[in-house]
C-alpha cells in the first residue's frame, strides 16, 4: 500500500466533524430503518423466533467475515471503503423500496436487507474507528468517545418515538426512502476531506505482497500476544450472548407482557437513549478514571443493574421497565467509551482495522447461541427472563474483572507490549521463525 503524507492535526475538528457530521445524519436514517423494519415483523408474524432470527442473520457478517474485513481495511484506503459501504448500503434499501411497493414483502426479504446492511456496517465501523485514532489528538480520544456515546443517545431518544409516527403515518417504503437520503449526506463529506492511512511497520514495508490471510493471522497473533485484550474479548462475548436476546426481542416484551404498541416501544428504547445521552455527557466532561478499564468495568456492573430492573418489573408498572432501561443507556457509554479510547490509544495504528473487527467477532460469537435459545424459550417462558439473567451476569463479569490483573493493567506498559506482540505476529504472519 502506498503510504501518504504525515497527517498533522491541524485544524483537525473541521475535517473530523464534517466526516463526523455526515454520519450523524445517516445513524439516524438507519436508525429509523431498523425500527420500521422491526415493527413490520412484529405485526406481521408476532414471533420471538421471528425477531430472533432476524437478528442472527444481521449478525452473521461481522462474525464469519469480521477478521477478513479488519485485514482489508488496514490495506485499503478507508475513506474509499467507507463511500463503497454507505452507497452499497444505500442501493440494497432502494430494492427493498421496490418490493415494498409491488405489495410482495415476506420476512425473508427482510433478512435479506439487514445482512447486506450488516456486511456494510462491518466494513465502515472499523474503517471509522480506525481513522479516528489518526484524525483526533489522542488526548482528546475518550471525549470524543463520550460523544459518539452521546450521539448514540440521542438516536435512541429520537429515532423510536420518530420512527413509531412515521410507521403510523406513512408507508414503509416512505421510511426507507429517508434511509437513502441520509446516507447521501453521509457520503458527500468523504468525497472532499482526507482521511490519512497509518504508516506501515518496516517488516511490512520490507516484505511488500502478503496475503489478506497472512494480515488476518497478524491481527490474531497481535491479539494471543496481549492476554488482557484476549480476555475483554471473552467478556464481550458472554455479555453479549447474554444480552442480545433482550434488545432482538424488546417488541414481545412491549406488545405482550406490557400490552403496549409501537408508541410504548418508542418510549422504552428512548428511555434507553435519554440514559445514553447522560452517560455520555458524563464521560465527555468527567473523562473517567485516570485507568480507564476501571471505567469500563463500572459501567458494564451499571448495565446490569438496569437489565434486572427491568426484568423484575412488573406487567403493571411500564414506568418502573422505563426506569431500567435509562439506567442501562446511562451505563452504556460509560462501558464502551473508555474501552474505545483504550484501543484507539495502545493498539499500533496499522493494526487497528484487524484488531477491532477480531474483538468485535469474538463479541458477536456467542450472540447467535443466545438467540437461537431465547427465540423458542421466550415464546414458552415470557421474555423478561433474559433481562433478569443477562443482568446477573454483568454484574458477575464486572465486579469478577476486577481481580484480573491481565484486565485491570490493560493498559500498562502498553508500548511495551504491542511492540512485542507486533513484531511477533507479523514475523509469525510472514513465515518468518521468531
Amino acid at each position: 500500500m502506498t503510504q501518504t503524507e504525515p497527517f498533522t492535526f491541524e485544524n483537525w475538528k473541521i475535517k473530523f466533524f464534517s466526516i463526523w457530521g455526515g454520519q450523524a445524519f445517516s445513524l439516524l436514517g438507519s436508525s429509523l430503518v431498523q425500527f420500521a423494519l422491526v415493527w413490520w415483523l412484529t405485526q406481521e408474524t408476532g414471533s420471538a423466533t421471528v425477531l430472533a432470527t432476524a437478528t442472527i442473520v444481521a449478525m452473521l457478517p461481522g462474525i464469519v467475515a469480521g477478521p477478513f474485513v479488519g485485514a482489508l481495511v488496514d490495506r485499503w484506503n478507508r475513506r474509499v471503503l467507507m463511500i463503497v459501504s454507505d452507497a452499497s448500503i444505500a442501493v440494497a434499501t432502494l430494492a427493498l423500496i421496490y418490493i415494498y411497493w409491488i405489495g410482495v414483502m415476506q420476512p425473508w426479504h427482510i433478512y435479506g436487507i439487514m445482512l447486506i446492511r450488516s456486511l456494510g456496517g462491518t466494513f465502515h465501523w472499523p474503517a471509522m474507528q480506525a481513522s479516528t485514532s489518526l484524525m483526533v489528538p489522542k488526548e482528546h480520544l475518550s471525549r470524543v468517545a463520550g460523544l459518539n456515546q452521546t450521539l448514540q443517545g440521542l438516536m435512541s431518544i429520537a429515532a423510536p418515538p420518530l420512527g413509531a409516527l412515521l410507521v403510523m403515518a406513512i408507508p414503509l417504503h416512505g421510511v426507507l426512502a429517508i434511509d437513502v437520503f441520509t446516507m447521501l449526506l453521509a457520503v458527500l463529506p468523504l468525497v472532499f476531506v482526507a482521511i490519512p492511512q497509518p504508516q506501515r511497520t518496516t517488516m511490512r514495508e520490507a516484505q511488500a505482497g502478503t496475503s489478506v490471510w497472512q494480515d488476518m493471522l497478524a491481527g490474531f497473533r497481535y491479539m494471543w500476544n496481549w492476554p488482557g485484550l484476549m480476555l475483554v474479548g471473552g467478556m464481550a462475548a458472554l455479555i453479549n450472548m447474554l444480552l442480545s436476546p433482550t434488545s432482538a426481542l424488546m417488541p414481545i416484551l412491549v406488545t405482550q407482557y406490557f400490552k403496549g404498541g409501537a408508541l410504548e416501544l418508542g418510549w422504552i428504547e428512548s428511555a434507553f437513549g435519554v440514559g445514553m445521552v447522560a452517560g455520555g455527557i458524563l464521560l465527555s466532561i468527567w473523562g473517567g478514571f485516570k485507568r480507564r478499564i476501571l471505567t469500563s468495568l463500572l459501567g458494564i456492573a451499571g448495565i446490569g443493574v438496569g437489565c434486572i430492573v427491568a426484568g423484575l418489573s412488573p406487567a403493571n408498572a411500564f414506568w418502573l421497565a422505563l426506569s431500567g432501561m435509562a439506567i442501562s443507556g446511562a451505563m452504556n457509554p460509560i462501558a464502551n467509551g473508555p474501552l474505545f479510547a483504550v484501543l484507539q490509544d495502545v493498539v499500533a495504528p496499522d493494526m487497528q482495522g484487524r484488531v477491532f473487527t477480531a474483538l468485535n467477532s469474538l463479541a458477536m460469537l456467542m450472540s447467535p447461541l443466545g438467540l437461537a435459545l431465547a427465540g423458542p424459550l421466550a415464546d414458552v417462558l415470557g421474555v423478561q427472563v433474559w433481562f433478569i439473567v443477562g443482568g446477573v451476569s454483568c454484574l458477575v463479569l464486572g465486579a469478577g474483572a476486577l481481580l484480573v490483573p491481565a484486565i485491570v493493567h490493560l493498559e500498562d506498559n502498553h508500548h511495551a507490549q504491542t511492540a512485542v506482540a507486533g513484531k511477533q505476529a507479523l514475523a509469525k504472519a510472514d513465515g518468518v521463525v521468531g
